[in-house]
C-alpha cells in the first residue's frame, strides 16, 4: 500500500475558499453533524443510513470521518459546519481503483443546497490531490436517480468512465445502478474552472 506522506489526519491540513474552510472533523463538531445527517434526503441518496442519535454522530466523526483526508465543509461566514468532502484512497474506495488514485466522497445539509459550496468544496480538494498529494486519477460515483451528485460532478470536470449496474450497497443493503466518473490530472489541468 503506498504511503502519501501529506495525507494524514494530523497533519491538521486546513483548505480555505472564498466562502469556506475545510478542516479535520473534531468531536465537538457531533450535534452539528447529527442536525445535517439525520435528514433522509442525504444519507440515502449517498449510500448510507440517517444518523439516528448525536452518540451515532460522535462515533461517525471518530471511525470514519478520522480518515486520513476527509474534511468538515465549514461556512466562513457562520463557522458552521454544513457537510463533508474527502478522498476515500485505494483500501476504503467504493469500487477498485489504482495506487496513486482516490475516490472523491462528498454531502452537503439540505439548508445549504443550490448555493454552489458542494462544487466549490469538491474543487479545492481537487487541487489539493493533484497538487499536492500528486495523485494521478480521481474517482467518483453516484447512484443514477442522484442529479444533485451528477451536476457537481460536471462542474468539477469529472467524466462518464463506467456504470456498475445492481451494485449493492454494504451499508444500506440495496441494489442499484452506480454512475462511476473519472478526472486524470492532464484532464485537470486542461479544466477552464478548476482554479474557481
Amino acid at each position: 500500500m503506498d504511503e502519501f506522506p501529506n495525507s494524514n489526519s494530523d497533519s491538521g491540513a486546513v483548505i480555505c475558499t472564498g466562502r469556506l474552510r475545510l478542516r479535520p472533523w473534531r468531536e465537538s463538531d457531533a450535534a452539528e453533524l447529527y442536525a445535517l445527517a439525520s435528514d433522509r434526503r442525504i444519507g440515502p441518496a449517498a449510500g448510507w443510513l440517517p444518523h439516528r442519535s448525536v452518540a451515532e454522530s460522535l462515533l461517525v466523526i471518530r471511525v470514519v470521518f478520522s480518515a486520513p483526508e476527509t474534511y468538515a465543509v465549514e461556512l466562513l461566514e457562520t463557522g458552521r459546519v454544513v457537510g463533508c468532502v474527502g478522498l476515500l484512497f485505494p483500501e476504503r474506495s467504493n469500487f477498485p481503483i489504482g495506487p496513486r488514485d482516490a475516490e472523491v466522497g462528498y454531502w452537503l445539509g439540505t439548508p445549504y443546497w443550490g448555493r454552489g459550496l458542494i462544487p466549490e468544496a469538491v474543487r479545492a480538494l481537487i487541487r489539493r490531490a493533484f497538487r499536492t498529494l500528486e495523485l494521478e486519477n480521481l474517482w467518483c460515483g453516484c447512484y443514477e436517480d442522484n442529479r444533485n451528485s451528477l451536476r457537481v460532478q460536471q462542474k468539477c470536470g469529472f467524466r462518464p468512465h463506467h456504470e456498475l449496474r445492481d451494485h449493492l450497497s454494504e451499508v444500506t443493503g440495496e441494489r442499484r445502478t452506480e454512475l462511476v466518473r473519472r478526472i486524470t490530472r492532464d484532464e485537470w489541468l486542461q479544466f477552464p474552472d478548476r482554479d474557481r
